[in-house]
């Protein structure tokens, strides 16, 4: 034993004298590759603020190396509309910096919300906000998602069974719903549907939008009986503004749909037809008394140009309808059937656009590859399509002299290069008055070009060229806000004109 201790006092002073050694979980490193894990990538409230001022959730933060890192920066973008703030290691801030978490280990934050529960119809429906989380050069975000008003919320919804959605309180689609192949949606007449960005509702099965609202007399534009698509950003300044949700999609094997009373707005399409390899019978659809207003995918990266109406293959029947202010088409058909009855066209985009407003194609290309080639069909009766291409060609046909026989255009005011009496068509004029020279800017009440600032207004003017200019067609009585159209001589386009 007297010969140990002198060993064990040697090893104690070499403790003393020698430096620490710090554990491998302290260590910070610096390696840009030292990226977080989070536990999900939303943080979503998705309790109805309708009556609800502070909610807080939680979100799990993981440092999966074996060293430290060190959060430069923790910080929320606060976008209006709602009140966002952390608790961070029992700090409550908006900001965090340098936070440290150990190797192997975890940072709880807690998210907390604050919403004005004041009801309000210009609050925002959804309200996203990003969490930024900065470290070693590295940003990384995690989405927060909150519900402003009570609504119904449909996220990433799907309709496996006969559903009807009800127009007592308002519809918020987000991450897109999908209606299966067997089941029918129903949308009642009033219903407002607000869809978040880059959602559709995509339909498998059938859609029924607004079956059953039997009008008794004159509808005003705003008459709260029409079933409303739009963006779910509710502000001012987002009021008319084109490409902010997807659209309404249907399947190859989608058939008998039905929208009436029906106004979509402010989307990448309207009604897409997605069927590529032109599977028969085509998935169809009856548009009748409805609007459809500033269509664009002008930035959001899809292949195909927006359209109101959009059918690869798919077929449109389309009655008393408004279409306005698309910056690609207001129709786009490959291979398809399209019959336009008392329909307006009236395309009037922020930009000058290049694109004819209605267009057919017996073939398109997808990803670099053609579809079938396939006439498509079209008739025209009673209706107008106009607007500002920067050619003066808004009806236009490619490859055009393939498919004369299946073109028919009657008693309708076109504004069109192609369509005349030396056309590749080779079809006479029809009844119809081809650009007119006389009167085109009186053709409507108002629009960007004439009483510019003024709310547009595509009813016919007194002095309109499109007045009485049409033949009557059976069945088709009155006009898209429900009023009598002239027994012998009614007007052309969605509106009939009103005398002061």
């Amino acid at each position: 034993m007297r010969f140990l201790l002198p060993f064990f006092l040697l090893l104690s002073s070499l403790v003393v004298v020698l430096p620490g050694c710090e554990p491998k979980e302290d260590i910070v490193t610096t390696d840009s590759s030292a990226k977080l894990e989070f536990a999900e990538d939303t943080v979503k409230f998705d309790t109805v603020f309708a009556s609800v001022g502070t909610v807080s959730k939680r979100l799990w933060v993981y440092n999966r190396n074996a060293r430290a890192v060190r959060v430069a920066e923790i910080s929320l973008q606060n976008r209006p509309g709602v009140n966002y703030s952390l608790l961070i290691n029992g700090d409550a801030t908006s900001t965090a910096r340098d936070v440290e978490i150990r190797g192997k280990d975890s940072l709880l934050v807690l998210v907390r919300a604050t919403i004005d529960p004041t009801p309000s119809d210009l609050k925002p429906f959804l309200v996203v906000d990003d969490l930024r989380f900065r470290t070693n050069g590295n940003e990384q975000l995690v989405k927060v998602l909150s519900y402003g008003q009570n609504a119904y919320f449909h996220d990433a919804e799907r309709i496996r069974r006969s559903t009807t959605w009800r127009s007592d309180k308002p519809h918020v689609i987000y991450n897109s719903v999908l209606v299966e192949r067997g089941a029918t949606l129903t949308i009642e007449a009033g219903a407002r549907i607000y869809s978040h960005a880059g959602s559709f509702l995509v339909v498998q099965g059938r859609l029924l939008c607004n079956p059953a609202f039997q009008p008794t007399g004159e509808l005003k534009p705003e008459d709260r009986n029409f079933v409303r698509f739009q963006g779910d950003r509710r502000e001012e300044q987002y009021r008319e503004v084109p490409g902010q949700w997807g659209g309404i999609q249907f399947d190859t094997l989608s058939r008998d749909n039905v929208v009436r009373f029906t106004e979509i707005k402010n989307s990448n399409y309207g009604l897409f037809f997605f069927n590529r390899r032109n599977y028969q019978p085509h998935p169809n659809v009856l548009v009748e008394n409805s609007l459809f207003s500033n269509i664009s995918t002008a930035g959001s990266g899809f292949g195909i140009d927006g359209a109101a109406l959009l059918g690869i293959y798919g077929d449109f029947v389309v009655r008393n309808t408004l279409i306005t202010n698309c910056e690609q088409y207001a129709l786009f058909g490959v291979g398809n059937v399209n019959q336009l009855d008392y329909v307006t066209v009236a395309n009037y985009p922020r930009l000058l656009h290049d694109k004819p407003s209605v267009l057919l194609a017996p073939s398109i290309e997808i990803n670099k590859m053609p579809t079938p080639p396939v006439a498509p069909r079209l008739t025209i009766r009673n209706s107008i399509v106009w607007g500002t291409n920067k050619d003066g060609n808004e009806l236009a046909f490619a490859n055009g002299e393939l498919y004369p026989s299946t073109i028919s255009i009657s008693s309708s005011v076109l504004k069109t290069k192609e369509y005349d009496n030396t056309n590749p068509l080779g079809q006479r004029k029809n009844g119809n008055i081809l650009n007119p020279t006389e009167g085109p800017a009186y053709l409507f009440k108002s629009t960007p070009i004439r009483f510019r600032g003024k709310t547009l207004d595509f009813q016919l003017d007194t002095l309109s060229p499109a007045s009485n200019k049409g033949l009557p067609l059976p069945g088709l009585t009155r006009d898209l806000l429900n009023r009598s159209r002239n027994s012998s001589t009614p007007d052309v386009g969605a509106y009939e004109r009103v005398n002061p």
